[in-house]
């Protein structure tokens, strides 16, 4: 059930993940040449954490209005809009309703609003708009997560600085699909999501 506290703990969680798994984000990043993706996210989610601390009693639009201003304000390239704007919009959902399908919803919407990417393109999208379906089917699992991330494997980068180098990342994992990851199994992690 998505409440304040597990929404706070969700958040957390994914802070922590983001701390343990930098390097990795980091290697995954450096086929597309910055190499920065992992360090990139942990500056949102540092900020993010100093903020967490400091506002004690939110409501649950503000939790997420907290966290997309955190990464829109301290993550680098890309991935601090991306990922600033999902949360923005999940914030948005939220002043209307607590359900998880329907903020999620609404930030996929948001990525795509800005990155103008669809499925199979090596982005975000590949792990978010599966992952709502799976929450619509009721059949979400940390395995199937990972199954989502592992895919972007496959497909061929067609946005951002990747579209560049398309052909070389070819058999590899995009590094904000696997982030993504991150986020969902925290969600997992922290009881938000319940069939």
């Amino acid at each position: 059930m998505l409440t304040v506290e597990t929404a706070r703990t969700w958040l957390s969680l994914f802070i922590e993940k983001l701390e343990k798994n930098e390097k990795y984000l980091n290697s995954l990043d450096e086929s597309i040449g910055d190499g920065d993706h992992g360090a990139n996210m942990l500056r949102g989610a540092n900020e993010l954490k100093v903020n967490l601390t400091g506002e004690s009693s939110v409501l649950l639009p503000d939790l997420f209005k907290l966290a997309g201003m955190s990464f829109i304000k301290k993550t680098g390239g890309a991935a601090g809009l991306l990922y600033g704007q999902a949360f923005l919009h999940m914030s948005q959902a939220l002043q209307a309703s607590s359900d998880l399908l329907d903020s999620l919803t609404s930030g996929l919407e948001g990525i795509q609003k800005v990155g103008q990417a669809e499925l199979q393109e090596k982005t975000l999208v590949d792990v978010w708009s599966p992952v709502i379906e799976d929450i619509r089917n009721k059949c979400l699992s940390l395995e199937r997560i990972n199954a989502h991330v592992t895919s972007t494997k496959g497909f061929q980068a067609k946005k951002g600085r990747a579209a560049y180098v398309s052909e070389q990342l070819n058999g590899h994992i995009d590094p904000g699909a696997a982030s993504c990851g991150y986020f969902f199994e925290a969600m997992l992690e922290a009881g938000v999501y319940d069939e």
